[in-house]
């Protein structure tokens, strides 16, 4: 019997289309809830981690808000210790703040991606988070 918490499916949102850039590590799946628009200006994307699975270090020039609704994660900033993420908590992250975020080793983890203020540019996608990194979480 495996120690992962299965959280692939228990999800309010459809998990979506895995992710084929290199902008991830791991399988990640992306499902577009408000597209980017002239009307609404604000996307959301429901995104679903396997576990260990994590994005690049990025920033966000106009910030981003997090909406933890399945699994256990980890959020980032540079300089900063790691946050352990449940279902219920809600980062806020701030414009051009550097960090990430993705699955714990032992969980799927799933978020609803809010990105504000958009017209202020578009994700700086930056170096992975090395396996080193990872593996030592403080």
């Amino acid at each position: 019997m495996s120690n992962i918490q299965d959280k692939s499916e228990s999800v309010i949102f459809p998990k979506g289309v895995k992710v084929s850039n290199d902008y991830f590590i791991g399988a990640a799946f992306l499902e577009m809830l408000v597209p980017h628009d002239n009307i609404f200006n604000c996307p959301i994307v429901n995104v679903t981690f396997e576990p260990r699975a994590r994005n690049n270090w990025h920033k966000h020039p106009g910030g981003q808000i997090l909406l933890v609704t399945g699994g256990k994660g980890y959020y980032q900033e540079e300089g900063k210790h790691v946050q352990e993420l449940h279902e219920g908590d809600v980062v806020k992250i701030l414009p051009d703040a550097k960090h990430w975020h993705g699955a714990t080793p032992d969980s799927w983890f799933t978020h609803i991606a809010i990105n504000t203020n958009v017209q202020a540019g578009a994700v700086e996608w930056l170096e992975p988070v090395t396996d080193e990194e990872y593996n030592n979480l403080k």
